[in-house]
């Protein structure tokens, strides 16, 4: 669920970077828009790690982990004084735009494909059992 959730999250803020390129906004506005969700980002992500932990998936909280560690970094490496991860007087300096727009891409990229290996997990464990042959429906007479 978080995945789809940062998947949403994801295409908001690509187009919003792209409305940013093509001045329909201005970088305060598209940075303060862009800002608001790097927080929930982390803790949901985290969240998810957590759970799987939880729940003995070893292999899938490994595969997990470096995405954590990155959106860790990430929020933690902010400059002092900057406004956020996403900081109006920085965005258009360095080509920080286009280094912004690729990370985004690279997320939503990573979402997508553990959307579907979380709908594989799914569906395998539902077929794990016999759904036709299933000892509590027998009735003896």
């Amino acid at each position: 669920m978080s995945h789809i959730i940062t998947f949403l999250d994801r295409s908001v803020k690509i187009i919003t970077l792209s409305d940013l390129e093509c001045d329909y906004l201005n970088a305060q506005e598209c940075c303060s828009k862009l800002n608001m969700g790097v927080l929930p980002k982390l803790i949901g992500h985290t969240f998810v790690v957590f759970l799987l932990l939880i729940h003995g998936q070893f292999i899938l909280t490994l595969m997990n982990i470096p995405m954590s560690i990155w959106l860790f970094y990430e929020y933690f490496s902010i400059p002092s004084g900057n406004m956020g991860v996403y900081d109006p007087t920085e965005i258009h300096n360095r080509s920080k735009l286009k280094k912004y727009t690729r990370d985004c891409m690279i997320h939503l990229g990573y979402c997508i494909i553990f959307f579907f290996i979380y709908l594989y997990c799914m569906i395998v464990t539902l077929l794990k059992g016999d759904p036709i042959n299933r000892n509590d429906d027998i009735i003896d007479l």
